[in-house]
């Protein structure tokens, strides 16, 4: 089983670099990590520390967005399988077994989250509060609200040849729309473990706290592509604390130490 881990990244040194150094710690290794750069900061004073990891990087001189540099970095992999992972989120040491152990029963399978708030010291983030991300897989449940944490996920890379390539036109809802159709196209798998670490911040630094009209055309958009009718745009947390949400809650493994990754780079 060759796991090609996707990741897209622009000027996010410090935080590449944990992804990384949380990578180098896994108890399997990928077959290979494709890194995009999309057209940030050089990314080589972090690539070169990590000389074990097979790591590919991809320098791209115009800035293409993350949804088309991730289109440009699953054109890459060679591996079988695909497992995409955001800049910014971490993964557990033991997340990459758990993942090809799922895969024996699915053809994409995704994991449980810990949603993070960071605060930067130096070159490391500090966990300052953390909370369980776990809901049950339910299709139509996805067509009102996704709960489908696209890092740390992994599916076959036919998938691509059967539903296409990610959709820029949806922007901020591109993982959405991914799981939307992958549901119709292979068996999906949720797995009970929060093995992934989502940093995302209450205060509104992330992309996905901001509501905005542009957001909104994208949601719009979504909805028209799968019929969703119209769906509201609410705060994300707002959204978690909605009745309907309360009873898609799920147990899950608890499995991170809650402690912060300290990297070669910022050491």
């Amino acid at each position: 089983m060759k796991i090609s881990i996707v990741i897209v990244t622009h000027n996010r040194l410090d935080e590449l670099a944990e992804l990384l150094e949380s990578i180098s710690l896994q108890t399997e290794a990928p077959y290979e990590i494709i890194i995009v750069n999309d057209c940030g900061e050089s990314i080589e004073p972090v690539v070169h520390l990590y000389k074990e990891l097979p790591i590919k990087t991809f320098e791209l001189q115009v800035n293409m967005k993350h949804v088309r540099a991730r289109n440009i970095g699953v054109g890459h992999v060679t591996g079988d399988y695909i497992m995409l992972c955001d800049d910014d989120d971490l993964l557990s040491p033991k997340h990459m077994e758990y993942a090809k152990d799922a895969l024996r029963e699915a053809d994409f399978v995704y994991f449980d989250a810990e949603i993070v708030n960071f605060e930067k010291h130096g070159k490391t983030r500090i966990p300052v509060t953390r909370r369980t991300f776990a809901y049950h897989y339910d299709e139509q449940g996805m067509r009102k609200f996704s709960t489908y944490v696209p890092s740390g996920s992994v599916y076959k890379k036919e998938l691509h040849d059967k539903i296409g390539m990610f959709d820029p036109n949806v922007h901020n809802y591109w993982d959405w729309d991914f799981m939307l159709r992958a549901a119709q196209a292979c068996q999906v798998k949720r797995v009970p473990v929060a093995s992934v670490i989502y940093a995302f911040s209450e205060s509104g630094t992330n992309q996905s706290a901001s509501l905005n009209d542009k957001r909104k055309t994208y949601l719009d958009k979504l909805c028209e592509k799968h019929h969703l009718g119209s769906l509201p745009q609410k705060n994300f947390f707002v959204l978690l604390e909605e009745p309907e949400m309360k009873k898609r809650e799920a147990k899950t493994m608890i499995v991170w130490d809650g402690q912060p990754i300290h990297t070669r780079y910022s050491r």
